[in-house]
């Protein structure tokens, strides 16, 4: 009754809300109400020296790393043959982005048996590292292509090896990457020509089943990983699969992934927010994973899955509304309490899927309006930067967004100090002592 009620409860708002979004123009302003709300906290900072409270003591709070996850895929570092080309793509992805998904696709990551590709995955975790970019591994299992060494072995040795995998790269990655795609796109577990063992071996044991089995095998690697189920399909058919994954009222799923390729058409207002409620009900984070937007400036593409997008170019027209699509999207999304992360895909168009001009940087790196206008909305309109002064208490206080922050004191005799400092949701009483 208790899932009921909450179901209803957001069936009622949700329908109130899009009965406003299809009415009202400035979606934006009531957007912005709900990030003020749900993605700030009132924060009380006293300085004290000596035990005694500091007054007129300057402080400066400055974010150094907000708390949501602004990400993309990570796939061409260090693969370009023009190494100013992989420079600059590296620049300009941290220069945005605090959160990276790596590759680990099984028939490419491991193509002969026994050798996976660990070196490269460790150098891009590295240099993600270097510049405080948090990473994911995607995926660990999906039935995408089978490796051509497992072809002609019986399925009982695939089944073992492909939860064998699974553990064993969660667990090799342990102090490097902890975020997982377990499991993709298995709620259209159909069959593929390029892997008839790895969808034989999912539909054999049952797609809840094999779900299970892949999270239990994650979670023998690193137990403290976050571990998402990730997925294309992002109607009822997935949430009555989510459904079948709540065991004894827990999820065994720690997020749900949203995939959004864009290609045939951007989504209205109305459908992400529908979108949003639909999986806010299981009560985990929701990331989108896999967000693409096109610069093309043609519409009613359809969705082509697999081809090659060369002949539909990118145009200074497709890119001003990429741009508007950009900062409606991610503006939205970033409004929905239950959102946590916002992957986009591709980087650049330079190495895209399908070569389809889903870049936020052209293929000289140069960044299109898109990427500017993100990078203001993250780098600025949504973070906290701000200058403050001691009450006679010793006290100030700011309303912030959550995050890291580094604040610098100085006292009116002089003396400096520098603090590094969490906000997050809940109590957020900073004292700094001198």
């Amino acid at each position: 009754m208790k899932m009921f009620m909450k179901h209803f409860i957001c069936t009622v708002l949700f329908c109130c809300f899009a009965g406003s979004l299809s009415a009202q123009e400035n979606w934006q302003s009531e957007a912005n109400a709900r990030i003020e709300k749900h993605r700030k906290e009132d924060v009380q900072i006293t300085v004290v020296k000596n035990g005694q409270p500091a007054a007129d003591a300057a402080v400066e709070v400055k974010m150094t790393q907000n708390e949501f996850l602004f990400g993309c895929n990570f796939f061409m570092f260090d693969r370009y043959q023009n190494e100013k080309e992989n420079t600059v793509y590296a620049e300009r992805f941290a220069d945005i982005f605090n959160f990276a998904t790596l590759g680990f696709y099984w028939a490419s990551y491991e193509p002969h048996q026994g050798e996976p590709n660990y070196a490269y995955s460790e150098k891009a975790a590295r240099r993600c590292k270097e510049n405080a970019i948090r990473t994911k591994g995607h995926p660990l299992v999906w039935n995408h292509s089978d490796p051509d060494w497992i072809k002609s072995l019986p399925l009982d040795d695939v089944y073992k090896l492909q939860l064998d995998r699974t553990t064993a790269c969660a667990e090799h990655f342990r102090t490097e990457i902890d975020t997982w795609d377990v499991i993709n796109e298995v709620t259209d577990w159909e069959a593929k020509k390029n892997a008839p063992k790895l969808t034989e071996l999912g539909l054999k044991t049952g797609k809840p089943e094999w779900v299970k089995a892949s999270f239990a095998a994650a979670r023998k690697g690193n137990p403290n990983a976050t571990l998402l189920i990730n997925d294309y399909v992002h109607d009822e058919r997935y949430a009555a699969l989510l459904d079948k994954l709540v065991v004894d009222g827990k999820p065994v799923f720690d997020v749900i992934g949203i995939q959004s390729h864009l290609h045939g058409g951007v989504w209205d207002n109305q459908h992400l927010w529908e979108t949003c409620e639909r999986f806010a009900r299981f009560g985990v984070p929701l990331h989108f994973t896999e967000l693409t937007i096109l610069s093309t400036g043609k519409k009613n593409l359809g969705w082509r899955a697999n081809e090659n997008w060369s002949d539909t170019p990118g145009s200074a027209e497709g890119e001003q509304q990429q741009e508007k699509d950009v900062v409606r999207i991610y503006t939205m999304l970033f409004s929905h309490p239950s959102v946590a992360a916002i992957t986009w895909w591709d980087f650049s168009d330079k190495g895209a899927w399908m070569n389809a001009p889903a870049g936020l940087v052209r293929n000289d790196m140069s960044p299109k309006p898109a990427y500017t206008a993100l990078k203001k909305l993250i780098k600025k309109d949504w973070a906290t930067n701000a200058a403050l002064k001691t009450d006679a208490d010793g006290k100030a206080s700011v309303r912030a967004f959550r995050g890291e922050y580094q604040i610098s004191v100085k006292l009116p005799d002089g003396t400096k100090k520098e603090f590094t400092k969490s906000v997050r949701k809940g109590n957020n009483v900073l004292e700094l002592t001198f």
